[in-house]
């Protein structure tokens, strides 16, 4: 039987404040530069507030609260990541490919999917405020 070799990896740099803030600086750049060229994140920006106005309004429940917060965190991810994807996607071609095709169509469909989950956590938390 052949022995593995087994490689030591590097030891992780200690901790450093100036890196985790550098890593706070690419998390804004990621940020800044998803608002810049994806023009649904303005339609996600204004319903998030949209959202988050009316739960004070209505002084929904710590509980409403928090699932508000998760379903905007959820479709905010989402979003974010079918970005990610699509990006990649087309980096490693841009020429018509049903497998790329089939992952863009589906990373999609976890962006609408969570926003399902947002409007009908909405509709549960809202609707019986405003028939009130």
């Amino acid at each position: 039987m052949k022995k593995e070799l087994i490689v030591k990896s590097e030891q992780p740099a200690s901790f450093s404040i100036k890196e985790r803030l550098k890593s706070i600086r690419y998390a804004y750049e990621g940020v800044d530069a998803f608002f810049a060229s994806q023009h649904n994140a303005i339609i996600h920006l204004v319903l998030t507030v949209v959202a988050f106005m009316a739960a004070i309004f209505f002084n929904v429940s710590k509980t409403e609260m928090i699932a508000i917060i998760i379903v905007s965190a959820l479709v905010w991810s989402a979003e974010l990541f079918n970005t990610v994807v699509e990006k990649l996607a087309d980096l490693v071609s841009k020429e018509f490919d049903p497998r790329i095709k089939f992952i863009k169509d589906v990373s999609a469909a976890a962006v609408l999917l969570s926003a399902i989950a947002a409007l009908l956590t909405g509709a549960i938390v809202f609707i019986p405020k405003l028939l009130q």
